[in-house]
């Protein structure tokens, strides 16, 4: 009676942590859009759309990338696009009506199209620095040789 009991209480929590051991939240990896709104165009009946909301302009370019905040690398360099925020939706726009909207805001689309030194470089210099801490920390290490002196 003593073993059955041994028995149920052991399976009861062999299963229990099992799930617990299989519930871990996944790293998100691997390549994903991302919009950055840039200019907030006037809200003007220029630039209102169909549903009632007013256009912006946004970049939008593709990274490989983890967990969100850590951008490896840039796979599709930044565009300009069109950009509801509220239904967060882009709209690509010709090259004709984007060069006039830059041109009747004063904008100039080299300064709205650079990507912040973060995205373009910072996780490499993380990436780099860990490998080196890695590297720096599996180098032997000898300790300095002590001779004992009488006194």
């Amino acid at each position: 009676m003593i073993c059955l009991k041994q028995f149920v209480l052991a399976f009861t929590i062999i299963v229990s942590t099992s799930n617990l051991i299989f519930a871990k939240a996944r790293i998100p990896i691997g390549e994903r859009g991302v919009l950055n709104t840039v200019h907030d165009l006037p809200d003007t009946d220029e630039f209102k759309l169909d549903n009632g909301n007013y256009l912006d302009l946004a970049t939008l370019h593709k990274e490989f990338n983890i967990a969100y905040i850590l951008p490896l690398y840039i796979t599709q360099e930044p565009k300009l696009v069109g950009y509801d925020e509220k239904t967060e939706r882009y709209f690509d726009l010709p090259e004709s009506e984007l060069k006039q909207l830059l041109l009747t805001q004063k904008l100039n689309q080299k300064d709205l199209i650079g990507l912040p030194f973060y995205t373009r470089y910072g996780a490499k210099l993380i990436v780099i620095l860990f490998v080196a801490f890695l590297i720096w920390g599996n180098l032997p290490y000898q300790k300095p040789k002590v001779t004992p002196t009488t006194v």
